[in-house]
């Protein structure tokens, strides 16, 4: 499942992190205006009416979409339902570079649910190359002191982080399974429209639970409208469709090692929202990240 990395593949598996650490700074923004499965409810539902026109095909006789019902269900659940949910429920208590920093152990997560429960072998090279991609990220947190280490405490945030990164693990094995109608498998559109129906259902019954729990208190207003419209386009629709696209090419194990670009990039947008400037421990963190992408793609 390991393939052939070329530079329009690693473009395609570089712009969804670049997108998620936006939603990850988003997400953090707009903790206190709506509840986690709130917004996640309210992001993919605006990507829904956003894929309707665009994904209709969707509703094509032979797309299996009603018939194979259980597997767009179970994409819907961990890639859109559970992942997203989860993510902004950690960022209720922990900060985006620390989620993302927990995130980073997707490579680890990947080799072992490949390995057990879809036979895929283990190779030195992943290891070392996952070895490599974390230290990059711990470069991050520390920034550059390895003394702040020993000062890192998890919060319930990071518990759920790692919830969500293993059902993301296990979303990404799915995607790789040749299930579906070809007719549907090409059109992007239509094949993320098949999960996002079955994705929004799930986020309702989510969202119904919080309001059971808590109830539902909405700061409606301009910015939190705009933050809705970026995270449902950019996080979701494009970064969702560049994911699947590059996961096709290179597969989930190698494609595994550029989602720790994420933190990176949470740590340079972070610095711009408060203008401070990126640090040589970025340039290092970069190196070393990228590095494990190489040393996996050998």
């Amino acid at each position: 499942m390991n393939r052939k990395l070329t530079p329009r593949t690693a473009l395609l598996l570089t712009v969804p992190p670049l997108l998620w650490a936006g939603n990850a700074i988003v997400g953090r923004m707009v903790r206190d205006a709506v509840p986690p499965m709130t917004l996640n409810l309210l992001r993919w539902s605006i990507a829904l009416l956003v894929l309707l026109p665009l994904g209709r095909a969707v509703l094509d006789p032979g797309t299996g979409v009603l018939s194979n019902w259980r597997r767009y269900s179970m994409l819907g659940l961990l890639g859109i339902g559970l992942y997203n949910s989860l993510q902004y429920l950690a960022l209720q208590s922990s900060t985006p570079i620390n989620v993302t920093l927990v995130a980073s152990g997707m490579p680890v997560w990947m080799l072992l649910v490949g390995r057990i429960f879809y036979k895929a072998p283990v190779k030195r090279r992943q290891v070392g190359g996952a070895l490599l991609s974390i230290a990059g990220v711990l470069v991050v947190l520390c920034r550059g002191d390895l003394d702040q280490l020993a000062a890192l405490r998890l919060v319930p945030g990071d518990l759920y982080m790692i919830l969500a990164t293993i059902a993301w693990s296990f979303y990404s094995w799915m995607l790789m399974q040749q299930r579906d109608a070809p007719g549907l498998r090409a059109d992007w559109a239509a094949f993320l429209l098949a999960q996002v129906g079955y994705g929004v259902l799930w986020s309702a019954a989510l969202s119904g639970a919080e309001w059971g729990i808590k109830g539902v208190d909405v700061a409606w207003s301009w910015p939190l409208a705009a933050a809705l419209l970026y995270v449902a386009i950019g996080p979701a629709i494009i970064a969702m469709r560049c994911w699947g696209a590059g996961l096709q090419k290179a597969g989930p194990t190698l494609g595994s090692f550029f989602i720790n670009l994420t933190p990176l990039f949470t740590a340079l947008l972070s610095s711009a929202f408060l203008g401070e400037a990126p640090h040589l421990y970025h340039a290092l963190a970069f190196a070393l990240i990228v590095g494990g992408i190489a040393v996996s793609a050998r």
